[in-house]
């Protein structure tokens, strides 16, 4: 049976060697191609465990987790993320972040997605943040990597009300899978007003 919920903070605390595994696996996948490890990966959500306003939404297939989204304000998220919206003239107090959004593949096109979505703007609803966003990496169309199956989530997002903002960019730093290091990689941001 599939379940999805909803866990505030540090509540999620004893699933984040489950996350951390899931991160990993689905982000090696194009267009992510992340070569993570799971030390770098409990250091990565305990920022959100940390952050009073976060919320963790995980999928569920019985007790096994398949799947999660994340999203805090942000407020409490990291440079790279805020100064994009800083130098726009947007204050980052009255905005609610979406991390990421993994779940395993044979799970997909049933609706956890959209449940996602759902869960994380009501968080966001009730901390009084109506204006939710995300940024998704952006790659070379000839990018040697590329499935010939690959289909870009850009119309699902436009289906849930965000809209791409390519002049908002930030960069953010990891090591692909055919890296030797750590390289910047380039993201940008999609937006939406969520009615109150």
């Amino acid at each position: 049976m599939i379940t999805v919920k909803s866990f505030p903070n540090r509540a999620a605390a004893p699933y984040f060697d489950d996350l951390a595994r899931l991160r990993i696996t689905v982000f090696r996948a194009f267009p992510y191609l992340y070569e993570g490890s799971e030390t770098y990966e409990r250091n990565y959500l305990s920022t959100y465990a940390r952050s009073e306003g976060a919320v963790f939404v995980l999928a569920f297939d019985g007790d096994k987790v398949i799947g999660a989204s994340t999203g805090m304000p942000m407020a409490d998220e990291t440079d790279e993320v805020k100064a994009p919206f800083l130098a726009a003239g947007y204050d980052p107090s009255k905005i609610f972040y979406f991390g990421e959004s993994v779940l395993l593949p044979q799970y997909r096109g049933h609706g956890i997605g959209v449940r996602y979505f759902e869960e994380r703007e009501a968080h966001a609803r009730k901390l009084g943040l109506l204006t939710c966003t995300f940024c998704a990496v952006e790659r070379p169309l000839d990018h040697p990597r590329q499935p010939d199956d690959y289909v870009p989530l850009d119309r699902f997002w436009t289906k849930r009300g965000y809209k791409h903002y390519p002049n908002l960019r930030t960069t953010f730093t990891w090591q692909d899978l055919d890296e030797a290091a750590q390289s910047p990689k380039p993201l940008s941001f999609w937006i939406r007003e969520l009615d109150p």
